[in-house]
C-alpha cells in the first residue's frame, strides 16, 4: 500500500509546480492545440501520403490510406559500433509484427547518432558528447516531422541517447511515446577488478596487453555495460518516469523474455494514441510529479551525476524548471538503497537478481518517497511498476510483484539503507555552485581543504603526474572544460591517477567545470562548476598554491582568498583554439557559442517559454 506522500518531497514538488507554472501551461496549451482524435495523417494531402506510403506493401498500404487504424513511428538510436545500440537491429520487424497483429502499422520514421563515451573517453571527438544530446533531440524532431504518426517508440540506451530522444519526443508531447531499451550485457569481469587494473596501468605496474585483456572481458558482448553510469541511470529513470513498461530495464537482449517486452511496448503503443480510450501523450506523461519522481529514483539508487544536467534540460523541453536546489533538498530525506558499482562492487545484473526496479520502487513508494498518482504508458498509478515481467509456461508475457531483496548487500530495504541521504550535494561559495556525489566517497574524504595546482587540460594533469609532481596534499583546479569551452567532456582520465594518490595517503580533490558522470568514484569531486571558466567564473582566477575547500557535509566550495583579491585579479588568457577544429568539432562551434551553464541544462537550443529561477544564473555570461 502507498504511504502518505513525504512533506520534503511534497514541498520540493510543490516549489517546481510553482516556479513552472506560466511556462508549463504555455506547454500544455501547445500540445492542446497539436491534438488530434483522429490519425494525423487525414490532414495530409494525397501526394504526401503517396510519398509516405510508397514503398510498404499492399496491405500496410492499404491501412496508411485508410487512417483508420494507428502508425508507429519507431525512432532509434541502432548502430552496431556499439554493443548497447547493436540488439536494436532486430527491433523494428518485431515492433512492425506486433503491430499488425492487433491491425496497425508501424513505420520506421528515423535513426538518430548514438556515439559512445567508452570508445571517445579522453579523445577529441569526447568534445562532442554533451552536445550530442541536442542534436538528436533535433534528428528526433526530424524523424517525427513528416507528420505520419499516432505515437512514438523511442528505441536507444544510452548516455545522452536517451535524455535527447526525450528531449524531442516532447516537443511532439502530444504524442504517446514509449521508451524501449535493450538491456544490460552478462557480466563479464567484475567492475572492481577493471578498475584495480586501470589503477595499476596509471603506476606502471602491469602491462598495456594487461590493461586491454581486462577491458575485454568487461566489455565483452551485446549490451549495455555492466556498471551503474549514465546509461543504466538512463534506463531506471525511464522507468521511475512510467516511460518504460515495468520492469523493462534491465533484461538481458536477445532473450525471449526481451522480445516479448519490445512487442508488447509496440502493441501498447497502439492502444494509447488519441483513438483509443487510454489517451497518453507523453507531454502529460512528464510532468512535475514525475520529474520529481526522477531526481528520487537517481538519489536512492546513487546514479550518474550527469543527470543534473540531464533532467533539468528534460524538464525544461515539458515547461517544467528544476533546480540543483530541488536535487539537494531531496538528497537529504531520500536513502541510498543501492551499491552498484562505481558506489558497490556489483553490477546492474546484480543489482537485477537481488529485486531490481520492482522491489526498488516498491520500497519508495512504501515510505511515500515517491508521487504513485502519475500517468505512466502502463496506465494510471506507479503502483504498475511495482511488478516484474516473466514469460508464462504458455509463452505469454505476464507480471507478478517482485520479490523482497535477495541480497540486501545490493538492494535495501528504506528501513536498513546503505545510508539516510542520497549522497549528492549542491557546493556553493565564492568558486561558483557545483555538484558532488559522496556515495562513493568514504566519510573521511568528504572535507578536503589544500593548495590549488592550477590545469588548464587533462594532459596537464596526467603530465604532472608522471613527472612526480602530484605526490603531495592537492586540490587539482581543472578549468576550461565547461560547454562553451570544449563541450563539457568528462574526465575519467584522471580517475585512475588520482585514485593512486588517493590510496598513498595524500589528500586529493578534484574541481572542476567540466563532467564526470556515473563512473564518479571515490576521489572528492566539484563537478560542472558554474559559472564556468570561460563565461567569466571564478575559476578563472585561481592561482597555484591558493588554499581551497571541498566541504561535502556543509556543502561549501570555497578559495581562501580575500574577495576584493579574487574580484582584483585578470581572468587567466587560455587559447582553446585547438578545441575548434579536428574530428568535426568545427562543425560545433555554434553550440559552444550558445551554450548555457550546467545548471540550466547545459543546452544549446533555446526552448521557449522556460525562465530559470531568478536565483539562479540562466546562462554563464
Amino acid at each position: 500500500m502507498t504511504s502518505t506522500l513525504h512533506p520534503d518531497l511534497a514541498r520540493v514538488t510543490a516549489r517546481i509546480r510553482k516556479r513552472s507554472s506560466g511556462s508549463r501551461q504555455e506547454y500544455l496549451a501547445r500540445l492542446d492545440q497539436a491534438r488530434q482524435e483522429t490519425p494525423v495523417r487525414h490532414g495530409l494531402s494525397c501526394t504526401n501520403l503517396a510519398h509516405g506510403c510508397a514503398a510498404f506493401d499492399v496491405q500496410d498500404k492499404l491501412v496508411l490510406r485508410e487512417a483508420i487504424q494507428p502508425n508507429i513511428g519507431i525512432v532509434s538510436s541502432y548502430n552496431d559500433l556499439l554493443s548497447a545500440h547493436q540488439p536494436l537491429e532486430r527491433f523494428p520487424k518485431l515492433i512492425k509484427e506486433a503491430a499488425r497483429e492487433v491491425g496497425a502499422v508501424a513505420q520506421f520514421a528515423g535513426g538518430v547518432p548514438a556515439m559512445c563515451d567508452g570508445i571517445t573517453q579522453g579523445q577529441p571527438g569526447m568534445e562532442l558528447s554533451l552536445f550530442s544530446r541536442d542534436v538528436i533531440a533535433m534528428s528526433t524532431a526530424v524523424a517525427l516531422s513528416h507528420n505520419m504518426f499516432d505515437a512514438v517508440l523511442a528505441l536507444g540506451v544510452c548516455d545522452k541517447i536517451v535524455p535527447g530522444l526525450l528531449i524531442g519526443a516532447l516537443s511532439f508531447g502530444h504524442l504517446p511515446a514509449i521508451f524501449v531499451p535493450a538491456g544490460p550485457m552478462t557480466s563479464g569481469l567484475p567492475n572492481d577488478e577493471k578498475a584495480k587494473v586501470r589503477q595499476l596501468y596509471a603506476e606502471g605496474k602491469v602491462s598495456r596487453d594487461a590493461l586491454v585483456e581486462a577491458e575485454s572481458r568487461s566489455y565483452h558482448g551485446p549490451g549495455t555495460c555492466t556498471f551503474y553510469g549514465t546509461a543504466n541511470s538512463n534506463q531506471m529513470l525511464m522507468e521511475v518516469m512510467g516511460l518504460h513498461l515495468p520492469g523493462a530495464s534491465f533484461v538481458h537482449p536477445n532473450t525471449p523474455l526481451r522480445d516479448a517486452l519490445t512487442a508488447a511496448a509496440a502493441r501498447r503503443a497502439v492502444r494509447i494514441t488519441a483513438l483509443g480510450d487510454e489517451y497518453t501523450p507523453v507531454g502529460h506523461v512528464v510532468d512535475e510529479r514525475a520529474i520529481a519522481n526522477a531526481v528520487v529514483g537517481l538519489l536512492a539508487t546513487g546514479g550518474s551525476t550527469n543527470h543534473t544536467i540531464h533532467l533539468v534540460a528534460i524538464a525544461r523541453a515539458a515547461g517544467i524548471q528544476l533546480t540543483w536546489d530541488d536535487f539537494s533538498e531531496l538528497s537529504a530525506c531520500v536513502p541510498l538503497l543501492a551499491r552498484i558499482y562505481p558506489n558497490g562492487r556489483s553490477d546492474v545484473n546484480h543489482f537485477h537478481a537481488a529485486g531490481g526496479m520492482g522491489y526498488l520502487i516498491s520500497q519508495l513508494l512504501d515510505a511515500g518517497l515517491l508521487h504513485e498518482d502519475v500517468l505512466t504508458v502502463s496506465g494510471r498509478g506507479l503502483a504498475r511498476y511495482r511488478d516484474e515481467p516473466f514469460l508464462q509456461d504458455d509463452g505469454m508475457l505476464a507480471w507478478r510483484p517482485a520479490p523482497p531483496s535477495a541480497d540486501p548487500s545490493v538492494l535495501r530495504p528504506v528501513a536498513e539503507p546503505f545510508s539516510q541521504d542520497g549522497g549528492l550535494k549542491v557546493l556553493a561559495g565564492n568558486l561558483g555552485r557545483a555538484v558532488i556525489k559522496t556515495s562513493a566517497v568514504k566519510p573521511q574524504h568528504r572535507v578536503v581543504e589544500a593548495p590549488a595546482l592550477v590545469f588548464d587540460t587533462q594532459s596537464e594533469v596526467l603530465a604532472a603526474f608522471e613527472r612526480g609532481e602530484l605526490n603531495r596534499d592537492f586540490v587539482a583546479v581543472l578549468r576550461y572544460q565547461g560547454p562553451r569551452a570544449n563541450g563539457m567532456p568528462e574526465l575519467h582520465q584522471l580517475t585512475p591517477v588520482l585514485g593512486v594518490l588517493l590510496d598513498q595517503g595524500f589528500k586529493v580533490a578534484l574541481v572542476t567545470d567540466g563532467r564526470m558522470s556515473g563512473a564518479s568514484g571515490k576521489v572528492p569531486t566539484a563537478l560542472h562548476v558554474t559559472p564556468e571558466a570561460l563565461g567569466g567564473g571564478p575559476l578563472a582566477r585561481v592561482r597555484d598554491g591558493d588554499v581551497i575547500v571541498i566541504d561535502a557535509e556543509s556543502g561549501r566550495l570555497e578559495a581562501r582568498v580575500a574577495a576584493r583579491e579574487l574580484a582584483s585579479r585578470r581572468p587567466a588568457q587560455v587559447d582553446l583554439a585547438h578545441n575548434e577544429f579536428g574530428l568535426g568539432r568545427e562543425l560545433f562551434q555554434l553550440f559552444r557559442a550558445n551554450a548555457e551553464g550546467a545548471e540550466q541544462g547545459a543546452m544549446a537550443l533555446d526552448l521557449p517559454a522556460v525562465e530559470a529561477p531568478a536565483s539562479v544564473r540562466k546562462r554563464a555570461a
